[in-house]
């Protein structure tokens, strides 16, 4: 398995950007899926989007309309997500995980690796 660790998380203000980082260390990332899922008090976990590691393809749930990006450092092993135009319901802790083969799919029982998570908190 590979360990994964989130961070960039903060309290920030409607129409705030702020960038999450996930490391990996274990493991290189190769035919790996990575993916960012989010959990707000009360709610289910949901898929926010992924990337396809060996290609960079990525993939985001409709929610996100295009405010957020993932992207990739292979050398570092570090997953990103960028998030723009921040909203009050953006608010939630944010989770990283992989599986270590297929594409990116948004069911998080599929995920066999799991960082601690990183708090954002958007006021507004």
């Amino acid at each position: 398995q590979v360990q994964l660790v989130e961070s960039g998380g903060g309290l920030v203000q409607a129409g705030d950007s702020l960038r999450l980082s996930c490391a990996a260390s274990g493991r290189t990332f190769s035919r790996h899926a990575v993916a960012w899922f989010r959990q707000a008090p009360g709610k289910e976990r949901e898929f926010v989007g992924g990337i396809t590691w060996i290609d960079g393809s990525t993939y985001y749930a409709s929610s996100i309309k295009g405010r957020f990006t993932i992207s990739r450092d292979s050398a570092k092993n570090t997953l990103f997500l960028q998030m723009n135009s921040l909203q009050a319901d953006d608010t939630a802790v944010y989770y990283c995980a992989a599986r270590s083969s297929g594409t990116v799919v948004a069911g998080r029982l599929f995920y066999d690796s799991w960082g601690q998570g990183t708090q954002v908190t958007v006021s507004s």
